[in-house]
């Protein structure tokens, strides 16, 4: 069974303003799965149709098994959430708030132990969250969220307002969570982030969904591969690195030799070349195409053209 599954999801809003069109969309119970997308592409507009918060114009849309419209009430009960935009009872300290959530799930958390596990010692716990900086509430959040152990966590934008320690622990909590048999929905703008946490990716764009795969999978579908960097003394006068099997594009700066690889073994064939041609190698480096590049790719292809 698919944690989420959408077919034909679509919603519309007036005649022709499609915030989501046609989406066919599986995440597999137990992945950390990437929701990507420019601004307006439609990610919070899906994650409200799974929610029940938004009614599609068509399609169908299930979580954990479960309609998402006509089951709301069981998806509620086993998925938790933070959302990109939340509100906090300021008057509450922390510790109440984690107690009420848990009180609502009828579960037997221990609320001391949640504030631990995001990061708030005891004495923020007995403050009023009215108090908190933007990155304590997102912590409180995010153990609201936890609350009941739910077997779908959903996180929209869950780094915001945090600092590089609360982003570590995000990226631990989303991999303990999916090692301990959950499922991770992650979306967010922090494409490092994703790339470092995610199992799977899907980048959306303009309501459509354009990729679903692996990183390593969408370098290859794209024909990426690695760029690797040489530098030399003095330029080759012959060397002709695009005649090298593997090797999609060749420039030469100065003293830099800059090839994309779309075969791993084409960077040792060109090492090899470098170094039988009258140059002397002086140094290399190797970067595989990052998440921000695969991205920009899929969502804005005319840049690259």
């Amino acid at each position: 069974m698919a944690a989420v599954e959408t077919r034909g999801l679509t919603k519309r809003y007036g005649a022709d303003v499609y915030a989501v069109d046609d989406l066919d969309l599986t995440v597999e119970t137990g992945e950390v799965f990437g929701f990507l997308g420019p601004n307006g592409a439609g990610k919070s507009t899906t994650i409200d149709v799974l929610l029940d918060y938004v009614r599609p114009t068509a399609g169908t849309a299930t979580v954990l098994g479960y309609d998402a419209q006509s089951e709301a009430g069981a998806v509620h009960e086993r998925v938790g959430v933070l959302p990109d935009g939340y509100s906090l009872y300021d008057r509450l300290s922390g510790r109440e708030h984690l107690v009420y959530a848990i009180d609502l799930k009828d579960a037997d958390d221990d609320p001391d132990e949640l504030l631990r596990r995001v990061g708030l010692d005891e004495t923020a716990g007995q403050r009023r969250a009215g108090a908190y900086s933007k990155g304590m509430r997102q912590r409180l959040a995010l153990g609201i969220a936890l609350v009941g152990d739910p077997e779908l966590l959903i996180l929209d934008e869950p780094s915001s307002g945090l600092d590089p320690d609360g982003i570590r622990d995000i990226r631990e909590i989303t991999r303990d969570h999916a090692e301990s048999g959950g499922t991770v929905f992650f979306s967010s703008h922090v494409l490092s982030q994703v790339e470092a946490v995610c199992d799977r990716v899907g980048i959306l764009n303009r309501g459509r969904l354009v990729a679903t795969d692996t990183i390593d999978g969408l370098r290859e579908t794209l024909g990426t591969g690695a760029t690797l960097s040489v530098t030399v003394d003095a330029p080759p006068t012959d060397l002709d690195v695009g005649a090298i099997e593997g090797v999609s594009a060749v420039t030469i700066e100065g003293n830099t030799i800059t090839a994309t690889c779309t075969d791993p073994t084409a960077k040792l064939r060109v090492l090899d070349a470098v170094r039988d041609s009258d140059a002397e190698l002086l140094d290399f480096e190797a970067r595989e195409a990052s998440l921000e590049d695969l991205f920009r790719a899929y969502v804005h292809p005319e840049v690259d053209q």
